[in-house]
């Protein structure tokens, strides 16, 4: 299955929110949460929606950069920080180093689990961050068949 189809429409929440992915390739991702249909009480982007595409590079990362045969994802904890309203569409880039996706598989397979974590910044139109995110991801081995 196309891994943009798994990000923007896999995940019900995901696929209401209009979210698209821009560019996706192993170890890079662009995506965009368009204003419309995501906005607040006072006409801005709903906190909630901001929050969701910090957090859903993780899966896009995920999807183009490890094996889900043998590898699954999990998230760890998030922490995010609003610096301005969000009153266009907002986009966020996030890129994981060949080097460091190497050495995140290398320790999933060898001890079954590895951390590993990036920050984000969520612009809008004009180019302005108005929100930052740190976020933390486990890559686990999955267990055998019958294991």
């Amino acid at each position: 299955m196309d891994s943009k189809f798994v990000i923007e429409k896999g995940i019900p929440f995901a696929g209401r929110t209009e979210v698209k992915v821009l560019e996706l390739e192993p170890g890079y991702v662009k995506m965009m949460m368009p204003l419309q249909p995501n906005l607040n009480h006072v006409g801005t982007m709903y906190a909630g929606a901001l929050f969701t595409l910090a957090e859903l590079p993780g899966g896009a990362i995920f999807l183009s950069t490890f094996d889900a045969s043998q590898f699954y994802p999990l998230v760890k904890g998030m922490e995010i920080k609003f610096l301005k309203p969000a009153a266009t569409d907002i986009t966020v880039e996030v890129r994981l180093d060949p080097d460091e996706a190497a050495k995140i598989r290398e320790t999933a397979n060898d001890v079954g689990k590895a951390d590993y974590d990036w920050d984000c910044e969520l612009k809008d139109a004009n180019g302005q961050v108005v929100a930052v995110s740190s976020n933390r991801y486990q890559l686990r081995r999955m267990k055998p068949s019958g294991a």
